[in-house]
């Protein structure tokens, strides 16, 4: 591994490659490595293609050095680049730059005698990955779930399939000890499993919470007050279901998650782990994502909603709902602010649980509340998404299934009234683009239906609903 730091920082850095170097690890240091004679610059080029891991040291001083801002850009490009990584160390009164939040880091600020022996020990064990007994990362940051959001919005490079899919579990710091458990039960039961606590300093937090999710065998949902507070937890959901992945919901506390209302759940709010069936159910989602199984052949292995479940799912404030929508966006994810408009149509109805509407349940919506979320998109696309924008192009003059098909090919969603609409919500969503297709979103169109044979009536049931009721005014 290489260090990299300020000049000031050399004291520091170099007690901290010392005791890394006693500790086993093979440590690039430029004064141990650079000779008489040599260029700092070409030593830091040939690092960056030999090294597979980066230290980069972060205090008041670093933030000022044109030397080490320099060289900490180029550890990034690298990062972006290979499979590198980079594990930012704060120390001093450094506050947490872009660099760190987008990474799992480690802070050494005010640390010393044998706490920071201690921190080195798990610098050292998360370097080479090793686990707790109980089977877990011992690298995993405290806290890390409530601190995802903070990263960058988009994964810093093109996503490919890990190693080896798995159940990504995921849930709400408060609820980590019971997230803990259940890992330890299902590798025992023999699944992999996957979840932040498995992430490594370095680790792109964006990059490889979205990478597991998005080809993930299934997705279990700690469903509590916390996680339902929780944006980590809230996008977690929302990424998963832009792929469709089978979702497990596991209720420990409260009331249901509202993203996933219209989902089978575990009712554990005992304390309990998962009962042998349960834990079969999920091995069979396993199995049927591992061989390529098709959403009609999901079907037969995604237990049916529960028309009149015995826990109902939280209300969402809707300002609450509304806000996550405006920084959705705000950061140009069409897809989330796509499905988290469908959940605040479906929750202004009451219809959550069964996660579609008509005409008639439609008149339940406040007006204002349809008006505020076309605004939302309006303001944000320069008027070319929303309701108002489809309608110009083909106005819902009926709920015949013949306006929905004119309508349809007026947002793009399918290519002519004779063509089939994408299978999947996925497959939907990767045909928006500019041009003809600027009036593309919002679809209201609800992936948790899709496994099931009467989702595309439902779709349709839902969108002429909610433009006839915008076209009348009422």
């Amino acid at each position: 591994m290489f260090v990299s730091y300020a000049s000031e920082d050399a004291d520091w850095a170099r007690g901290l490659a010392s005791r890394l170097g006693r500790r086993g690890l093979h440590v690039v240091f430029d004064e141990w490595d650079v000779l008489p004679g040599d260029v700092g610059v070409h030593h830091t080029e040939a690092a960056i293609d030999s090294v597979a891991c980066a230290l980069v040291v972060i205090s008041p001083a670093s933030r000022t050095s044109p030397w080490a801002r320099e060289e900490y850009a180029a550890w990034v490009t690298a990062g972006a680049r290979r499979n590198l990584r980079l594990i930012p160390v704060l120390i001093g009164d450094a506050p947490l730059p872009p660099l760190a939040a987008s990474r799992v880091w480690r802070d050494f600020r005010h640390v010393d005698g044998p706490g920071f022996e201690e921190k080195v020990d798990e610098l050292v064990a998360a370097v080479r990955g090793e686990t707790a007994p109980d089977g877990s990362r011992r690298s995993a940051a405290p806290g890390l779930q409530d601190n995802i959001a903070a990263a960058q919005p988009l994964p810093p490079r093109p996503l490919t399939p890990p190693d080896q899919p798995a159940v990504v579990l995921c849930y709400a710091a408060a609820d980590a000890a019971y997230g803990q458990a259940l890992a330890v039960q299902l590798r025992s039961a023999g699944l992999a499993v996957w979840s932040v606590a498995d992430l490594k300093p370095g680790d792109s937090h964006v990059w490889s919470v979205q990478r597991q999710l998005d080809f993930a065998t299934a997705v279990i949902v700690l469903m509590s007050p916390h996680s339902q507070e929780s944006e980590d937890v809230t996008r977690m959901i929302l990424e998963a279901m832009h792929h469709q992945r089978p979702f497990f919901p596991i209720l420990l506390e409260g009331q249901r998650n509202y993203l996933l209302a219209h989902t089978w759940y575990v009712d554990a709010r005992d304390g309990r782990l998962l009962r042998e069936d349960e834990v079969g159910l999920l091995r069979d989602l396993d199995a049927a994502s591992r061989n390529g199984a098709s959403p009609d052949a999901m079907s037969a292995v995604i237990p049916a909603p529960t028309l009149r479940p015995a826990v109902e799912a939280v209300r969402m404030p809707a300002a609450v709902s509304l806000g996550r929508l405006d920084s959705y966006l705000a950061e140009r994810n069409f897809a989330y602010a796509d499905l988290q408009t469908t959940a605040i149509v479906l929750e202004a109805a009451g219809r959550l649980d069964e996660g579609w509407l008509s005409t008639r349940h439609v008149q339940r919506i406040p007006a204002r509340v349809l008006a505020r979320v076309d605004g939302v998109w309006a303001d944000h696309t320069h008027g070319r998404q929303g309701w108002r924008a489809q309608a110009a192009r083909c106005a819902v003059r009926s709920n015949r299934h013949a306006d929905f098909l004119a309508l349809s090919v007026a947002c793009g969603w399918r290519s002519s009234r004779d063509a089939l609409v994408p299978r999947s919500y996925q497959e939907l969503t990767q045909m928006a683009g500019p041009g003809p297709r600027s009036a593309y979103y919002p679809t209201l169109r609800n992936p948790q239906n899709e496994p099931f044979s009467h989702w595309y009536d439902e779709w349709t049931s839902t969108v002429l609903a909610v433009h006839l009721r915008m076209g009348s005014g009422r």
